[in-house]
């Protein structure tokens, strides 16, 4: 285990003029462009923090589950202490909302055969169970909120292949620079391979009590990106995966195969909406939203009871790859983006603190608008400077489970560590001072 202590102010302030060049770069500094205070989480290099929508965190809040080289490991949100948990490659689902397990598909061999198993590891005991190993063309992407079922889709490859030949999200995936950045340039080309090959796919649950395994929803889109809700077990949200301004992506559906519904429907020429989260309550799913696509941006909101829709505008150089919002949905979060991206934002590589505001609605009394979009506006506020970051790499921002701190993952200093940001400022200059001003604006 390893705790992390601050470092001295003019060791911050080298590092601010060529992280690249240090060979030992610093692991807390204070960012001299925002004022915010940045703590590197993670001591092996090629580590990194979960995808942006996924629950790395115990219930209880304090501790968080990263990836690593080596395999698995938790950090001590309080402490800063990290603890290796799973040894050997593996590629993280989720923490599980009630327990607390760590849920993962790792390889392994038997007789010479290579599988891919379903695991679950108690990071307190390190106890692990084996689940499911998984069929040919088949994937476990989600662990709903009461821990009694897994997610995922069965695809049938008729050239003989699967899915995993596509997007390689199993053990052996890789996340380095080099890596990305080849996938990158070819993944228009594979998105749009992949949704004209119109291969039979379907849903399917795998009953954690009794080991039933439930298929439906059968079909020849692409399915992709499953994600249960974090507080209702019986509602999958998922999407038709390819090129966003041909399909219409975000959808939900329940656990017995019922109320298949589409959650926003495109209206333009090129508009693309994606990205999709939920709140931590579980009653909204948030997603990016362009009006057409490249052009006018927005994080969009859907109200999985009522149906009601919010929708805050951002600026260009504030669209973010991946957006997000705080346990207590009063913040949202932005993990910027480069030149390259849809985009094309001139000044864009920042991490970024939203406080969201809804415009005045005048006409109360005048017209009926509780069928009305109501739209807002983003405040923003600068928290990392990520120009030495390579955009090969997402952010993935999420916010701590406290609402102290947003955690990254970054490149910036030459290999991939898992990063957190202080949202209040380090420097005494007005800015977010907390939880108590969440709504301030």
């Amino acid at each position: 285990m390893k705790s992390f202590t601050a470092v001295p102010l003019f060791i911050a302030c080298v590092f601010a003029s060529g992280v690249n060049a240090q060979t030992n770069p610093p692991t807390e500094w204070i960012d001299a462009d925002t004022g915010h205070r940045i703590v590197q989480l993670s001591t092996e290099p090629g580590s990194e923090s979960l995808y942006f929508n996924l629950n790395p965190f115990t219930p209880d809040g304090r501790k968080m589950v990263i990836t690593t080289a080596g395999g698995i490991a938790m950090v001590n949100l309080q402490t800063h202490e990290v603890e290796n948990i799973v040894t050997g490659r593996a590629h993280i689902i989720m923490v599980g909302h009630k327990t607390g397990q760590i849920y993962y598909v790792r390889n392994k061999i038997e007789n010479g055969v290579t599988n891919r198993v379903v695991c679950a590891t108690d990071p307190n005991t390190k106890a692990t169970r084996e689940i499911l190993t998984l069929a040919r063309g088949q994937s476990v992407a989600t662990v709903n909120a009461d821990e009694t079922l897994l997610g995922g889709t069965i695809t049938e490859r008729t050239d003989g292949g699967t899915n995993q030949d596509f997007f390689d999200n199993g053990p052996n995936r890789r996340n380095d620079i080099q890596t990305v950045g080849k996938q990158r340039g070819k993944k228009g080309r594979m998105m749009e391979e992949r949704l004209a090959a119109h291969y039979p796919m379907e849903l399917f649950f795998y009953n954690l009590k009794t080991g039933e395994t439930k298929k439906f929803n059968r079909c020849t889109d692409w399915l992709n990106h499953l994600l249960f809700s974090p507080t209702d077990p019986n509602l999958l949200m998922f999407c038709h995966e390819g090129p966003w301004h041909k399909l219409d992506r975000v959808w939900t559906i329940r656990t017995d195969g019922t109320d298949l519904k589409l959650i926003h429907q495109r209206t333009m020429a090129m508009e693309i909406a994606g990205h999709e989260f939920w709140s931590a309550d579980g009653k909204t799913i948030w997603y990016d939203l362009q009006t057409p696509r490249g052009e006018d941006f927005w994080v969009a909101g859907y109200d999985v009871s009522s149906g009601a829709r919010t929708w805050y505008h951002l600026q260009r150089d504030e669209w973010s790859v991946h957006f997000n919002v705080s346990p207590d949905n009063t913040l949202f979060s932005g993990d910027g983006g480069d030149n390259k991206m849809v985009a094309h934002a001139p000044d864009g590589k920042w991490l970024y603190l939203f406080r969201p505001e809804l415009i005045s609605d005048k006409s109360a009394g005048n017209i009926d608008t509780k069928n009305l979009i109501q739209t807002g506006a983003f405040h923003s506020e600068k928290l990392v400077n990520m120009s030495k970051h390579d955009y090969a790499l997402e952010p993935n921002a999420m916010f701590s489970p406290d609402m102290k701190w947003l955690i990254f993952r970054s490149n910036m200093s030459g290999a991939n560590q898992a990063y957190a940001v202080e949202l209040k400022r380090a420097d005494g200059k007005p800015g977010y001072q907390g939880k108590e001003d969440a709504g301030f604006y």
